[in-house]
């Protein structure tokens, strides 16, 4: 997915949060997002496994991958994750890990749920995560459209638009493709992209690790 940024010149990278929770690397996750990240966001699982939250929130797959995280996490990572923030405004852009109702655990799957963030948040675009699900929703006149927002698809940003990037580790949207979102902020232009990656390699390191068989099977369906 980086080769695929640097390939079109991007001017800065955002990350929205969860730089650690499932996969089998989180140290090189946090080493990579703190040097190629200009911004960058807090998870609620990068605050489970730092300790800020309980890991009883966690379903049993997710609990068994933040304590297993949380032991192998060096300091330096530790150090990363906790000087971040669930929300924040960059470049006239307001971005929620979750939603602006509740930047930590809101996931933003409803046409309610869109509404509300977006009138809680101020700028005409706004970015969230946590859901792993690529969307593309529109504000018209108080009326709200769009839904999931599969590869390929691009959004003209005049008037108020939602975006969620989709995962670039999970993804649950039916693509097992790592996801991230191209923004032009001068010719107002959002383009959402897929890129593929060796899942095959990813699960046999979890396994290696003992992570849960469960996390490693949703990989190859991106659900």
């Amino acid at each position: 997915m980086l080769r695929e940024i640097d390939a079109v010149r991007v001017d800065a990278v955002w990350c929205l949060g969860d730089t650690v929770g499932y996969g089998p690397r989180p140290n090189e996750c946090c080493d990579v997002v703190d040097n190629r990240a200009d911004y960058c966001l807090v998870g609620n699982h990068d605050l489970v496994v730092i300790g800020e939250l309980a890991v009883s929130e966690f379903n049993d797959e997710a609990a068994a991958a933040a304590v297993w995280t949380a032991e192998v996490l060096t300091p330096e990572s530790r150090a990363f994750l906790a000087r971040l923030k669930p929300l924040g405004h960059v470049e006239g852009v307001d971005l929620f890990h979750a939603s602006a109702r509740d930047p930590v655990w809101e996931y933003v799957l409803t046409e309610e749920a869109a509404t509300a963030t977006l009138e809680l948040a101020d700028a005409p675009l706004v970015l969230v995560g946590h859901s792993h699900v690529a969307l593309a929703i529109t504000a018209d006149d108080g009326r709200i459209s769009g839904g999931p927002a599969p590869g390929g698809s691009k959004v003209t940003l005049e008037g108020r638009h939602l975006l969620n990037p989709g995962s670039v580790g999970q993804p649950r949207d039916g693509d097992p493709r790592a996801a991230w979102l191209l923004l032009d902020l001068e010719e107002r232009l959002a383009e959402f992209h897929r890129v593929a990656y060796s899942i095959e390699r990813t699960q046999a390191e979890m396994r290696e690790r003992g992570l849960p068989q469960a996390l490693a099977a949703r990989l190859e369906r991106g659900d």
